[in-house]
């Protein structure tokens, strides 16, 4: 279930937690988009390459590229090499291409001290949608980060993005995030599968309610994610 894979790098994206949102941009990431001219195409696989060969010169220099699919898979690279800091994120999460904030959103789980609100304030909902996921790898429960968090489950327009944020609430398990779930668990049926598995950190009455209430919702999913958690 969502909340029993703590870390990306222990499942490899496996576990439900993970792969229900990186799975939604693999369209991106992979070595040849639809929209890359042949010269494009062919500088990503090159990128892509010196990220395995350890090719710093090429990757640091592709991250000045024109096109945007070019310094995401850059960012990518520089990742693999472990090159990466929070300063070259925090740089291109600024970036006008959406799929490179996407990028920056997805690398940031691999560095607790990044700020994800602004990423959590950004225009584009699947950057919105990443950086919600990230906020759950890091578990960090800062006010900030909770009120966006709820601020996005209560109100954010995107079904996918609520879904995102409250699995992020129910990762971090803060106590400030409970409501917000709690009223999840009225919305959409994945939403609300969702929610479910999200109760999973807390233990009180109306979290006892709410998983008996989901026993008999309508969508099956929700009343067995409700039934493994109450054992």
């Amino acid at each position: 279930s969502w909340s029993n894979c703590l870390s990306w790098r222990n499942c490899g994206g496996h576990c439900d937690r993970h792969r229900f949102v990186v799975h939604r941009y693999e369209c991106h990431f992979t070595t040849v988009s639809a929209t890359d001219s042949p010269d494009v195409a062919e500088l990503r696989r090159a990128i892509v390459i010196a990220g395995h060969s350890g090719d710093v010169d090429l990757i640091t220099k592709s991250l000045m590229h024109e096109h945007g699919s070019i310094r995401e898979t850059a960012l990518g690279a520089m990742a693999r090499i472990d090159q990466l800091t929070v300063e070259v994120l925090q740089t291109f999460s600024r970036d006008v291409d959406s799929r490179v904030r996407i990028r920056v959103a997805e690398l940031a789980a691999l560095f607790p001290d990044f700020d994800l609100v602004p990423s959590l304030q950004d225009a584009d909902h699947q950057v919105v949608e990443m950086a919600a996921w990230a906020c759950g790898e890091h578990e960090s429960a800062r006010p900030e980060i909770i009120n966006e968090l709820t601020r996005l489950v209560l109100h954010y327009d995107d079904a996918l993005v609520r879904e995102a944020a409250v699995a992020a609430l129910g990762a971090i398990g803060d106590e400030s995030g409970l409501p917000a779930i709690l009223s999840a668990c009225q919305d959409k049926p994945a939403i609300r599968r969702r929610a479910v598995l999200a109760l999973a950190p807390f233990d009180s009455p109306e979290v006892e309610t709410a998983l008996k209430t989901a026993l008999e919702d309508r969508d099956w999913q929700v009343r067995q994610a409700a039934e493994d958690l109450l054992g």
